[in-house]
Order: C-alpha cells, then sequence, then structure tokens
C-alpha cells in the first residue's frame, strides 16, 4: 500500500531531510507524499492509493492533532473494527481503514495490534505522552526497520531510505555474515547494517525520554486437535473463502499471480480476478507458462506472461540486491521482480500464494516420518553413534544423511532451504570470530515448541525464519519496486488459527504434503493443478552458471577487495570451477556469494 519513514532527533533542515528520506521510497507510493513536523519528531508517508482514494491521505490524525498515524499495510477488519469504536464515540472522517489504527490507539492503546486482521507496520505519535508507538503484523508481511544510535532514532518501510540522513553512519555489519551463508538471509532482526534492525514480527515497540522498548503481543502456538478429516476439509474451505474475500476489499482492481502449483492455482480458483500473470523461462522444466495457461482457459480469464532471458536476469540483480536492502540469495526473488513488473503495467494489487507451505504443511522435509520409516526403526543411540562417525568424515551425499538422521531435531534442523553447513562456513570465511552456532539461533524457538510434534517443530522454524525472512521480504520488496501491494491470503491470522489445529493426518501422508488443504482446493480448481508439486517460478541457475558468460562474470566478482578481505577466495574458485564442470553441484553456494557481493558493490562501493 505504501511507504513509511520518519526519525526522532536533532537535526537542521527536517523538511529537506524527511523529503530525501521520501525520494528513496517513491517507489513503494507514487500517488501521494505526506509529511508531519512536531519538535524533534518528523513522520513521512508515501502513498499507493488503494483504498479510499480520495480522503485517504497520511500523515492521519485525531480530532484534536495529539494522535498521527504512518500506515503501511491493510486493515481487512476495519470496517468491524470502525463499528466498535463508533460505539465507543470516537467519530470518523474517513472511509479509509488507517482511521481505525488512529482512533484503536485512542481506546487500546498497546493492546491495539491484538485487535487487527491485516498485514501492516506503522508508526504511532502520541503528542500528548511524547512518545512513538510502532508496531508491525503477526507474520512479518510488511517490514518496518529501525536505527537507534546515540540520541537518533531512525524508522523506515526500507533501510535505504536513512542513507539520507545526516546522522546515520553506514558501516557493514559482518557478524551476520556466516549465519546468512547458512540460511541464505540474515535469521535473525540484525541486518547487514549496523545498528539497523528489522522490528520483529508479531512485535511492537515503544519510544519514549530517548529510550527503546520492543515487546511481543503475538506468540506463535499449535493446539492440533483430531476433527474428522472431511471437516477439516470443509473448515478449510470456509476459511479460504473467507479470507480471500477479506483480501479482494479494494477501490482498485484487483489481479492475482498464478505459477502451476496449488497454492496459486486455488486463489485464483476462488477469486476469479480478471487478470493474472506468470513467468517462465525456455528451459521446459523451468516453465510454467502452459500450466497456468490451462487453467485461466478453464476459468475464462486472462493470464498475461512473460520469458525471462538469462541476460535480463542477471542484468536485474544490482536493483534486486538494491530493492532488498540486504542480501538474498533465493533465486525466485528475480522472478518475482519480473512478475511484478509485468502485473503493475495492468493492476495495484495482486493475490499471492506465500504462506500455504509453512502453515498447511507443504514442503517434503515434513515427510521424515513417513519417508525415513525404515532407517528411524534403528534405535537413536546406534543412529547418533553412526553420526558422530560419519561427521568426521569427508561432506558427501549419503554421509550427510547418516549424520542427520543420528541427530535430534533440535541438533539438526534450521529450515527448509539450508546453503553452508557450519564446517563449511569456518572454512570459507577468514573472520570467525563472532560465530553463532545453528542451535543458539534456533534455540528459542525449539525451547517454546517444545512439547509439539515433530512437524509442528519444524513449521515454527521455518514460519519464524524461511517465510518471514525470505519469503515475506522478497514478496514485499519485489512488488513495491513495481508500485504494487502484494496480498497474501494463505497468511491471515484467522487461516492461521486454523491451521494451527490441524493433526498430522491432515498435513502429511505416504503419497502427498499439505494433503487437507489440496482436498479443499479440489473442490474449486477445475483442473489438475490441485494435486501437482509446486514449482514456485523456479530458475535455471544451475545450468547457468556452467556457460562461460555467468561463469566469468561471478569468477569477476571473486576477485573484489571485500571478497579477499572476508572470503578464502581460493576455496571459492574451486567450487566454481568443480560446479562448471559438473563435478559437484555448488550454484546455491556459488550463488549466496555472489548476491552478497553484488549487494556489497551497490551499496557500499557505488553509494558513496
Amino acid at each position: 500500500m505504501c511507504g513509511i519513514t520518519g526519525f526522532v532527533g536533532k537535526t537542521k533542515n527536517n523538511e529537506q531531510i524527511l523529503q530525501k528520506m521520501l525520494k528513496r521510497i517513491e517507489h513503494r507510493g507514487p500517488d501521494d507524499e505526506g509529511m508531519y513536523f512536531d519538535n524533534n519528531v518528523a513522520l513521512g508517508h508515501r502513498r499507493l492509493s488503494i483504498i479510499d482514494l480520495n480522503t485517504g491521505n497520511q500523515p492521519m490524525f485525531n480530532e484534536d492533532k495529539t494522535i498521527a498515524v504512518v500506515f503501511n499495510g491493510e486493515i481487512y477488519n476495519f470496517k468491524e473494527l470502525k463499528k466498535q469504536l463508533e460505539e465507543q464515540n470516537h467519530q470518523f472522517k474517513t472511509t479509509s481503514d488507517t482511521e481505525v489504527l488512529v482512533h484503536g490507539y485512542e481506546q487500546w492503546h498497546e493492546k491495539l495490534p491484538e485487535k487487527l486482521r491485516g498485514m501492516f507496520a506503522f508508526v504511532i505519535y502520541d503528542k500528548k505522552e511524547n512518545k512513538l508507538f510502532g508496531a508491525r503484523d503477526h507474520f512479518g508481511i510488511k517490514p518496518l526497520y529501525y536505527y537507534k544510535k546515540n540520541d537518533d532514532l531512525l524508522f523506515s518501510s526500507e533501510i535505504k531510505s536513512f542513507l539520507e540522513h545526516p546522522n546515520f553512519e553506514k558501516e557493514l555489519n559482518e557478524n551476520v555474515l556466516s549465519e546468512y551463508l547458512r540460511f541464505n538471509y540474515v535469521p535473525g532482526n540484525q541486518t547487514f547494517f549496523k545498528n539497523v534492525y528489522l522490528l520483529e514480527p508479531g512485535h511492537y515497540f515503544i519510544y519514549q525520554n530517548g529510550e527503546l522498548a520492543v515487546n511481543s503481543y503475538f506468540e506463535l502456538t499449535f493446539d492440533s486437535k483430531n476433527n474428522p478429516y472431511d471437516e477439516i476439509v470443509d473448515s478449510i474451505d470456509k476459511v479460504m473463502k473467507n479470507s480471500v474475500e477479506h483480501h479482494k476489499i479494494s477501490d482498485v482492481e484487483v489481479g492475482s499471480f498464478l505459477s502451476s502449483g496449488i497454492d496459486s492455482s486455488y486463489l485464483v480458483s476462488l477469486a476469479r480476478p480478471d487478470k493474472t500473470y506468470t513467468v517462465g523461462y525456455d528451459i521446459p522444466k523451468y516453465n510454467e507458462i502452459d500450466y497456468a495457461k490451462d487453467l485461466t482457459d478453464k476459468l475464462h480469464i486472462q493470464n498475461k506472461s512473460k520469458k525471462i532471458t538469462k541476460d535480463e536476469y542477471f542484468e536485474v540483480i544490482p536493483k534486486i540486491m538494491y530493492h532488498m536492502d540486504d542480501p538474498l540469495a533465493d533465486p525466485a526473488a528475480v522472478a518475482l521482480y519480473f512478475v511484478a513488473q509485468i502485473a503493475s503495467s495492468d493492476v495495484k494489487v495482486v493475490l499471492s500464494g506465500e504462506g500455504a507451505d509453512e502453515f498447511f504443511g507443504g514442503y517434503n522435509t515434513y515427510r521424515k516420518d513417513v519417508d525415513l520409516s525404515f532407517y528411524n526403526k534403528i534405535p537413536f543411540k546406534i543412529r547418533h553413534g553412526i553420526a558422530k562417525i560419519c561427521s568426521k568424515l569427508p561432506e558427501i551425499k549419503g554421509i550427510n544423511f547418516l549424520v542427520r538422521r543420528g541427530l535430534t531435531l533440535e541438533e539438526s534442523y534450521i529450515g527448509v532451504n539450508t546453503v553452508f553447513t557450519e564446517k563449511q562456513v569456518k572454512k570459507i570465511l577468514k573472520n570467525t570470530s563472532y560465530f553463532r552456532t545453528n542451535q543458539d539461533i534456533t534455540k528459542d524457538i525449539f525451547v517454546k515448541q517444545q512439547k509439539e510434534s515433530d512437524i509442528n517443530k519444524m513449521q515454527a522454524i521455518d514460519i519464524n525464519f524461511w517465510l518471514q525472512k525470505d519469503i515475506f521480504q522478497k514478496a514485499d520488496k519485489m512488488t513495491m519496486a513495481h508500485s504494487l501491494e502484494g496480498r497474501v491470503p494463505f497468511s491471515d491470522i484467522e487461516v492461521f488459527k486454523l491451521a494451527r489445529t490441524l493433526p498430522y493426518y491432515a498435513k502429511i501422508t505416504k503419497d502427498n504434503t499439505k494433503v487437507a488443504l489440496r482436498e479443499a482446493a479440489h473442490k474449486v480448481i477445475p483442473n489438475e493443478s490441485y494435486k501437482k508439486k509446486k514449482l514456485g517460478f523456479p530458475v535455471p541457475l544451475r545450468e547457468w552458471m556452467k556457460e562461460d558468460d555467468v561463469y566469468n562474470k561471478i569468477k569477476q566478482s571473486f576477485s573484489m577487495p571485500i571478497c579477499q578481505k572476508l572470503f578464502n577466495t581460493k576455496k571459492l574458485n574451486k567450487m566454481l570451477d568443480e560446479h562448471k564442470k559438473g563435478v559437484k553441484d555448488y550454484y546455491k553456494k556459488i550463488w549466496t556469494v555472489y548476491c552478497f557481493l553484488v549487494w556489497y558493490d551497490r551499496f557500499f562501493i557505488q553509494e558513496q
């Protein structure tokens, strides 16, 4: 919907500074700009007009202008909340969902985020109390960063706006590099910029008298219930229809992304938008366009598609890293960039399928108790002994399996998409003086979920890390790069309230994943997409890296001074050569390093 930014602290030329900060995130809201200043507080807003096109401008105030808000996102239950607030004698001047935040804060104060159904990141200035109150939605669909140093507090939807503030000190945070190499994103609340933090999902902050306090308002929990299977399927059908209807609330047209798999096919079949968008590649196994077209033909709706060339893909990588703020080594981000680009020529809002795999059990890693039941019959003590022996051997596919199966889930699982191992990171980095182990990073979540089943524990890890730090970050940044709002009906809080109750047999069987969701989708999808494994806009990077032009481009990046400083470049070049020759498949590892180097070049070399 929008972009927000602002600061607290003494500076000269506040208006000029805020205008420059807003200019950096103009792509998030090209329709309008708003600013507010009071003493040492500056609030800025860039608007993408979607609801209440005429009177929804921000910052928005209460009646006596003692409360001001800047807000990014959508509140899907704003009509219900507005009715409650009007019954408490609050007076509304607009039909915007933003105004609910103003009067909601007056009524409920820090309890406000708990009342909201939607995706949101907002900051409220309470003039009477001389404090800022900021909050982020339950799962982190919308980002909110802050920079705290000395007497300065800066906040924004995107880090890049901080570059325009004279008191912002741009420094590389090397401490998160080893974590990035393992996860392919930064798993915690730190970023690659020192003193810049990402407010965690389900949290709010209060800034008053120079002190910043961060608190949680939402805790991820499960409550599995052994309900009849048919009843579960009907409940999914009902909650998804309700979520899609709420996510269609808009004063402008809503389209949808569409791949070949169940998630986006289900949304499109429920929403029946006039327009859908798909991307693919010339290599058939990476191309989903024909599958998507089959569905839209059956639904009698439009599908616009694009085939991404290798040259286009690599040309846009620096732009991707700029818009992401932090390096992200998820190759699908580029496909998302292009599908958002073609959608933005027609619509301002699209539906997208993020969250279905994490909420409903869609990853094959969740099938370990089914697929590996033969090996699990061996007593754990024996498997653990085998793992200890194998951990000292060279890392090869079969050996890695024996190591993993001899460890507890808490010792081995860090997410669905890992890159380097701890041992590999220590060999590839020159400085590992700051090194948090995998268990250091995940232990808090495992402690909170200690009484849960293994599949629920894995889902908790993937929701807290993969979904929040990778999936939602790239979904927000790649859509907003094109002034496009992405909405995610699967990740609705009301959908999660149902998903958290699903038993194992509603998620995983020996034949498939997301079984109950697939059954619900089968009711409305008119083709075979409900049972097809999702490709998720895949990318032929593995093949491209073996071609001379891409190989040389990456090899050249390994000669950058920052690469020489941080990495063992001899090992990097060996990996690249072995991948090109087909000796080993190193494409994910190579790509993770390459994306960091491109990001560093964009922010620390080009951006002087």
